[in-house]
């Protein structure tokens, strides 16, 4: 869902006066299967987008786990750790007893504000340039032949971040992105890259740094890295574009 269809998602909520109005906005807007690839991380957005709507209210439970895995076609596993991380951000808390369950905070956490105002137009600059870009890198890198120093640099680089303690990772993390656009080949190639990058950094600085897309994160690079290595250019795009794909979900579920 882009930043457009959340206003319009907005506009329909206002506009829906009885509860089962509510149920079908919910259902058929944002408690609807996820992508399979990027599972964790569009749940975590869908959770968002209920939240930052109204659908469900601060002080208002969330359904239970099972009736969400239902819903989102997800383990309870991944709606139980979604959860978790949305716990820890301030998003949610969790509560014991006969009337326990998830529950929206009241108040929910406003984001910090930044030094400029951010807006749709901006975020998908950024998330269209780095698919343009990243995607063509990982081809490109897995259609030439690499050196042993190439492709130990890229292992290197693949286990640095996958090392990475937390507070270090987003460094790590853009040094492998990197990494791969400099096996291209092509210096302009890097430029670009790198001023994305910064561009995408500062976004991912307003977000939180959740512990389970890291972990993720670092078993889709271990996938770009294998197609790459061995050759399989489409691969290795197709790779790149769904780990792309969870970052941008959560991007735009924290910032819309």
């Amino acid at each position: 869902m882009t930043l457009r269809d959340d206003d319009s998602v907005a506009s329909s909520v206002k506009g829906v006066k009885s509860e089962e109005g509510y149920q079908s906005v919910v259902e058929g807007v944002l408690f609807r299967p996820v992508r399979s690839g990027n599972a964790f991380e569009d749940t975590v957005a869908r959770l968002l987008q209920t939240i930052r709507l109204g659908i469900v209210a601060p002080g208002e439970a969330l359904p239970p786990e099972r009736d969400l895995a239902a819903r989102f076609s997800v383990s309870r596993d991944t709606v139980r750790e979604a959860i978790r991380e949305l716990a820890e951000a301030g998003y949610l808390v969790s509560k014991r007893g006969r009337y326990g369950g998830t529950f929206v905070t009241d108040p929910v956490p406003v984001r910090a504000p930044a030094a400029e105002p951010l807006d749709a137009a901006e975020i998908e600059d950024v998330l269209g340039l780095r698919e343009i870009l990243e995607l063509g890198a990982a081809r490109a890198a897995a259609a030439r032949t690499l050196s042993a120093t190439e492709r130990d640099l890229l292992w290197t680089r693949l286990r640095d971040a996958s090392a990475a303690p937390a507070d270090d990772y987003r460094r790590l993390d853009s040094r492998l992105h990197l990494t791969i656009g400099e096996l291209v080949g092509t210096p302009s190639l890097v430029s670009l890259l790198a001023d994305n990058r910064t561009r995408l950094n500062e976004l991912l600085e307003r977000i939180p740094l959740l512990t389970a897309n890291i972990a993720h994160s670092n078993q889709q690079h271990e996938t770009i890295v294998l197609a790459i290595l061995t050759g399989d250019a489409e691969g290795a795009a197709e790779a790149m574009r769904e780990h792309l794909e969870g970052s941008s979900a959560l991007l735009r579920g924290f910032l819309s």
